[in-house]
């Protein structure tokens, strides 16, 4: 992946805050850019979870979430009521935090995991929640002596931000688009043709071919780094290549007449420092469409992945993503006029059922006192009613994947781990 940092270019938003203070109170989603819209409407959600060698009570766990609203002043945004930039109120952290005791921690934390759909049902509340399970008699034999879970709208964190705060560093967005790297007008007008005309396919197709409600399943599993490394070490190709031929091979390997035999689709999230004045002035994450050639041999498939992997991060992408975030400004007009239009039959549609979306987030390093007490392996992902999403965790010592699917993808977890002990006897042999 490529690099990230927390710095956002040079702008007066600080004053463009102030200015709009009073549009806030009307409307406490004045602030969002398009892209953070459309997240929030679509009850997007994310989780970070991770063990505890300390034991937290509530007290405990109020100081860490004020402690990442400093560090993230983003989660004070868009919710009735709201003070951007101010510290929350002692109520507010009481309402947005809640601590369990538990006998032991079998099955956590996939026992944990949800939708989160009770976030978006609190109005008035904050756009996130802290959670912790704290163990009866202290700590277990591998000294986890409580599990921290936080949830909140992906409207208002993404990946390098938790990567951010789990090195204690801030995760403040600023503006993330760069003014001076100025997109032509042609490009520009190409773009809004081209959001009018995919929102209105978007919305015909949405209502006439959604499917039905599915349950979504979590599940989580972590892998050491160093099985990863050698392996695509000895592959040749990048680890990032080998985590994602692992996932869409071990999912997706069962062919069939109704798909196409070719290619597996997939959706692949980078980060680019490459901003331009298009880019979305909140997320610094970016969306490309990669369709990786099958092959039942492994090995030939990883190395397709991996020439793929290479295009796409070599690929300027700026005319794609000026589409995707023009497709997310024409639907917010659109709600505005006919809000109706965006149920749950309209949030559930994708378009594109078998893709599955590939997230590495940047690596989760512990340092600092806002993640002094975890512990390895961190978890971290995210949930959308119309995708089946891996996300990938690289710590210092392990990557976990985190999947956020339907029970029919859910299911075939277990071969990836079978795919990795498999291929390492065969290039072992």
């Amino acid at each position: 992946m490529k690099s990230f940092s927390s710095s956002s270019f040079a702008s007066d938003h600080t004053l463009a805050l102030e200015a709009a203070h009073a549009a806030v109170q009307k409307d406490p989603l004045a602030l969002f850019t398009d892209f953070q819209w459309f997240l929030y409407t679509g009850k997007d959600t994310i989780f970070f979870t991770a063990f505890s060698r300390e034991a937290f009570d509530r007290e405990k766990l109020k100081t860490l979430a004020a402690r990442v609203v400093a560090l993230a002043p983003q989660l004070t945004h868009g919710f009735e009521g709201a003070l951007p930039g101010h510290p929350l109120s002692e109520s507010q952290l009481d309402a947005i935090t809640s601590v369990e005791m538990v006998d032991e921690f079998t099955g956590y934390p996939d026992k944990w995991l949800s939708t989160s759909a009770d976030i978006f049902a609190a109005p008035g509340l904050p756009l996130f929640r802290f959670m912790a399970a704290t163990r009866k008699g202290g700590p277990d034999g591998e000294g986890r002596a409580s599990i921290i879970q936080v949830r909140a709208a992906h409207a208002v964190l993404e990946g390098s931000d938790s990567a951010l705060l789990a090195r204690s560093q801030t995760a403040g967005h600023g503006i993330q688009s760069d003014k001076k790297n100025k997109v032509g007008f042609g490009a520009r007008a190409g773009a809004f043709l081209s959001g009018l005309l995919g929102a209105s396919i978007h919305m015909f197709f949405a209502w006439v071919l959604s499917p039905t409600e599915k349950p979504t399943l979590f599940r989580t599993v972590a892998v050491e780094r160093s099985r990863i490394r050698h392996l695509a070490n000895l592959l040749k190709v990048r680890q990032r290549s080998l985590y994602f031929a692992l996932v869409t091979h071990g999912l997706h390997s069962d062919r069939d007449k109704k798909h196409n035999e070719k290619v597996i689709t997939a959706a692949y999230t980078m980060l680019d420092t490459k901003r331009t004045a298009a880019d979305d002035d909140f997320f610094r994450v970016r969306t490309l469409m990669a369709k990786f050639p099958f092959n039942t041999d492994f090995v030939k498939y990883v190395r397709g992945v991996d020439r793929i992997v290479d295009e796409l991060e070599k690929k300027d992408v700026t005319k794609f993503n000026m589409g995707v975030l023009a497709l997310f400004s024409m639907h917010r007009r659109i709600s505005k006029l006919f809000p109706f239009l965006y149920g749950p039959r309209f949030w559930r549609f994708s378009g594109t059922d078998d893709a599955t979306v590939l997230t590495l987030v940047p690596p989760h390093r512990t340092f600092g006192p806002v993640t002094e007490w975890m512990m390895e392996p961190i978890y971290c992902g995210a949930y959308h009613p119309a995708a089946n999403i891996c996300t990938f965790c690289p710590g210092r010592e392990y990557m976990t994947l985190n999947f956020t699917m339907e029970e029919r993808h859910i299911t075939k977890v277990d071969r990836i781990i079978k795919l990795i002990d498999d291929v390492e006897r065969q290039v072992a042999g």
